[in-house]
């Protein structure tokens, strides 16, 4: 059973950050993409990043130049460096990964960007 559990979340002030950890277990890790999502209140969950299993990096055009996805195959855990936060970037953030008839996601963590 593949399993995603998220950390990092939190309160942040506007131009603060935060880094995002998820860590998988129960499936290789090194030979899958993963992605972050998030889903603001209201609105419909988004692709914020995605790593290919070769550390190939595709960002949203919002958080182009402020995210950064990373991973670290040996610990089996990818990462969202997350800096200028905005109070836009206020959401529930999702980790994500596919397989070939699958599709997994972690329980989430809240990230809130307030003054």
């Amino acid at each position: 059973q593949v399993q995603l559990v998220e950390s990092g979340g939190g309160l942040v002030q506007p131009g603060g950050s935060l880094r995002l950890s998820c860590t998988v277990s129960g499936s290789i890790f090194s030979i899958f993409a993963m992605a972050w999502y998030r889903q603001a209140p209201g609105k419909q969950r988004e692709l914020v990043a995605s790593i290919s299993s070769s550390g190939s990096t595709n960002y949203a055009d919002s958080v182009k130049g402020r995210f950064t996805i990373s991973r670290d195959n040996g610990k089996k855990t990818v990462y969202l460096q997350m800096n200028s936060l905005k109070p836009e970037d206020t959401a529930v953030y999702y980790c994500n990964t596919k397989r070939a008839t699958s599709e997994y996601w972690g329980q989430g963590t809240q990230v809130t960007v307030s003054s």
